[in-house]
């Protein structure tokens, strides 16, 4: 054996990575614009503001990977999606602010490198990329032997957006009398996938590719759906109406995600039933016996995102996002608060 394979005895190829670059450059290329400057293989990735500032431009940053629901595409070996859901997780995260995300780099770790699983992973992220609009700027892909088994990985991203300060979108505005306007979910999104692995594969021993009761398919196409990206159409409300505050619904749901966008005096009072809920989440509560207040901490119940709006504008802000693909409901109000009151309170 020459000196040349004792790297690749080792566990690591780097041919095979070489090789990775060069197959994914089409696709990668396809998610830049004229902002970005030279190719891929460089040291970093270099992107133009010329054009996009403002007078007072800020960058907002975010970064998030995918959690254990990795481990679902690992169970069916289908790995183009798993992107999608990394790149919603991190741009749905900026658009919040009301920026726009300029670029993405993401970061793929595994015990080995197998290219056919890679690249498919790789074209969700342009998937993802395209769907909010920004760049696929640089990343790495990491060969670790001996930290991941075979056929596994981690995923993570890291992007940046840009927003002039006075679009800045922050829930300072938000006053009682304001409603609060759904999105709707595909599904589970990228959260509770510890708890929904324990009950589906542990308690009620089921296989990815067995059927339940309720679910129009297999259970591991049903968890695997993607995360929706909400960045353009919530870039549309916000250059169209009043938007006065927005937040994703991830981990934690409604009851701890949209006090972070409320200030001092205000709660949100939310009305449950006033919005569909994917059949995946009653099915998880029937089979896990879980409380309502439970499913409505763990999981996103059917809303991926909260935007609020002056009650006059939110018949014209429903029709816009409908307009845009998205299934938007008025699902709440927001109230003077008490002291000792909720900061979110579900009523039905």
């Amino acid at each position: 054996m020459s000196q040349d394979d004792r790297y690749r005895e080792a566990g690591v190829d780097i041919e095979k990575a070489d090789q990775f670059i060069k197959n994914i450059g089409k696709m990668v290329k396809s998610t830049h614009s004229k902002q970005v400057l030279g190719g891929l293989g460089g040291f970093s990735g270099l992107f133009s503001l010329a054009g996009l500032a403002g007078d007072d431009p800020v960058l907002v940053s975010s970064t998030d990977g995918v959690g254990t629901k990795l481990k679902i595409a690992f169970m069916t070996d289908k790995h183009d999606t798993i992107g999608i859901d990394m790149v919603a997780m991190v741009v749905n995260d900026i658009v919040v602010t009301g920026a726009q995300p300029l670029f993405l780099l993401d970061y793929l770790a595994t015990g080995r490198l197998e290219l056919g699983v890679a690249e498919a992973v790789l074209a969700g992220v342009v998937q993802g990329c395209r769907q909010a609009g920004c760049a696929l700027l640089g990343g790495e892909t990491a060969e670790m032997p001996g930290m991941y088994p075979d056929g596994e990985y981690d995923l993570a991203g890291f992007a940046v957006g840009l927003v002039d300060r006075p679009q800045i979108i922050d829930g300072s505005g938000v006053t009682p009398g304001a409603v609060v306007v759904g999105l709707a979910s595909s599904g589970l999104h990228s959260n509770g996938f510890s708890l929904v692995r324990k009950i589906v594969f542990e308690e009620l021993g089921l296989a990815v590719t067995d059927t339940a009761e309720g679910l129009e398919h297999s259970v591991g196409h049903t968890l695997l759906t993607p995360t929706r990206i909400y960045v353009k159409p919530v870039l549309a409300v916000r250059d169209n109406f009043d938007l006065l505050a927005a937040a994703h619904i991830t981990g934690g749901g409604l009851l701890e995600n949209l006090p972070r966008v409320l200030p001092a005096g205000c709660r949100a009072v939310i009305d449950e039933g006033s919005w569909p809920v994917p059949p995946v989440f009653a099915w998880l509560q029937n089979a896990g016996g879980l409380s309502q207040r439970e499913m409505t901490r763990t999981f996103n119940w059917g809303l991926g995102m909260a935007l609020v709006v002056p009650a006059e504008q939110a018949a014209e802000v429903i029709a816009l996002l409908q307009e845009k693909g998205e299934q938007a409901f008025v699902v709440g109000r927001i109230e003077p608060r008490q002291d000792g009151q909720p900061l979110v309170e579900v009523r039905g």
